[in-house]
């Protein structure tokens, strides 16, 4: 029998154990820090029913989606009736209206899952991929005071990840569309591509965004003002002062500029420390789905890679599914596209482990196999991650194990060690050891993981 070559589907991550260990401990930080503000975890199905999963989707989601059918209605001639999710929002909206009289308002929930999409794969772009979304829904209304909390956490987070100086860029999409409108620029699908044109400037250039929203009907004169007005790149303080130096009295602009001074003002106030947010009006984002405040985040030293971080305000989340009115703010990171870049760039932090087992027992002696177990199970009671060495080896082999397994500390105890209730405790990546007496032990790992952090 002829083997078949073992492989992965492109556009999928897999990953070494030291590097699932990194990966699981961002996944733990995400999570916690959610948490830590409130928000409560749920989970939707893998696949959702076709007609559910596409009421939000253009023609151009459409064809990135994954159709789910089974052999047997595949032969019958069936179409497929379930695709798998190709975000996390669509299963929300459903979710929420499908339990929206079991749910607390406003209501904060953390979800996060893989999501599937039929990109041609590349770097930077998945076919499986973790999304860790977090969104505050209310219930006929939302203080737009929920926007600013949603970067506070974004900011936490990445502080906590230590991956170096990072910037969470913000603007409100209302401040364009009533500039726009108070132009008399009154058609609501032109204000829209006009702000997709604006979304495109960092990929584009300034150039061809001016012509095309000139191409859209707006005069020389105000595409160069758009263009003035979102080239604004002082501190959040000089930008506000700019805008409203805007003569315009469009009541939706009117409005964006409020919203933005109050995220502002209260950004200061919950700590976000002032260079890692950024108002920046080029910021459009190009869903049609945002309706007022806009989130991109990039890593300052990789601005080319893009945004690994990204959200917004909208109006009505679930307006497909209920006549109640849910409006909503959220933002998702991009787990699986933000690993990429800590791996691509070497971005990883240090100070990590390799392993999350923190302590290997050594077998020295087969005899004392039972006091290894019971050592074990001792240092687990006391919280330890422990591994014991089962099969009789030789020490060096021993050590290579632990060693290429990236386990940090590694215990032994011989008969003389035995005699005296002592252990010796191996510091691996120090290569160096020291005996402890087994009442002083856990106290002894205390000390080493406490400073490890």
């Amino acid at each position: 029998m002829s083997l078949i070559k073992p492989r992965t589907i492109a556009g999928t991550m897999e990953l070494l154990p030291r590097e699932q260990m990194i990966f699981q401990h961002i996944f733990d930080t995400i999570r916690h820090s959610y948490e830590r503000f409130g928000f409560i975890p749920i989970e939707t199905p893998v696949f959702e029913e076709k007609d559910i999963l596409l009421t939000k989707s253009g023609g151009e989601t459409e064809k990135q989606v994954y159709f789910v059918q089974s052999t047997g209605s595949l032969q019958q001639g069936y179409e497929a009736d379930m695709a798998l999710r190709f975000d996390l929002t669509v299963p929300l909206a459903r979710y929420v209206a499908e339990h929206e009289r079991e749910l607390n308002f406003p209501f904060r929930r953390y979800q996060m899952q893989r999501v599937y999409r039929g990109e041609r794969a590349q770097r930077g772009r998945f076919r499986e991929f973790y999304q860790c979304d977090i969104d505050v829904i209310g219930k006929d209304k939302l203080d737009p005071i929920f926007d600013a909390e949603l970067p506070a956490i974004i900011a936490q987070i990445f502080e906590s990840l230590r991956i170096g100086d990072f910037t969470i860029h913000f603007s409100n999409r209302k401040i364009l569309l009533g500039l726009l409108s108070g132009w008399g620029v009154t058609e609501e699908e032109k204000r829209k591509l006009i702000l997709r044109e604006v979304d495109k400037l960092d990929k584009i250039g300034t150039d061809k965004v001016r012509d095309a929203i000139a191409a859209l009907g707006l005069t020389a004169q105000q595409a160069g003002e758009v263009l003035k007005l979102i080239a604004h790149t002082g501190s959040k303080a000089e930008v506000l002062a700019a805008l409203k130096n805007v003569q315009c009295n469009d009541p939706v602009f009117v409005e964006g500029l409020n919203e933005v001074s109050q995220m502002v003002e209260a950004l200061a106030a919950l700590g976000v420390p002032e260079k890692r947010t950024r108002l920046n009006l080029a910021i459009a984002r190009g869903l049609d789905y945002y309706t007022g405040t806009v989130y991109e985040t990039t890593v300052d030293a990789h601005p080319e890679f893009g945004s690994v971080c990204s959200g917004g305000r909208y109006e009505n989340l679930a307006s497909y599914y209920t006549k109640s009115k849910l409006p909503g703010v959220g933002i998702s990171i991009g787990l699986t596209r933000l690993f990429d870049l800590l791996t691509t760039y070497n971005l990883m932090p240090q100070h990590l482990q390799k392993s999350s087992v923190q302590v290997l027992i050594a077998q020295m002696d087969v005899a004392l196999r039972p006091t290894y177990l019971t050592l074990a199970s001792m240092l687990r009671t006391a919280g330890y991650n422990v591994e014991n060495y089962l099969e009789p080896a030789k020490l060096d082999k021993q050590l290579k194990y632990a060693d290429r397994a990236g386990v940090p500390l590694m215990l032994l105890m011989g008969t003389d060690e035995f005699a005296k209730g002592s252990v010796i405790v191996k510091d691996l990546a120090a290569k160096t050891q020291t005996e402890i007496m087994q009442a002083n032990l856990v106290t002894h790992l205390n000390t080493f993981f406490a400073k490890a952090v």
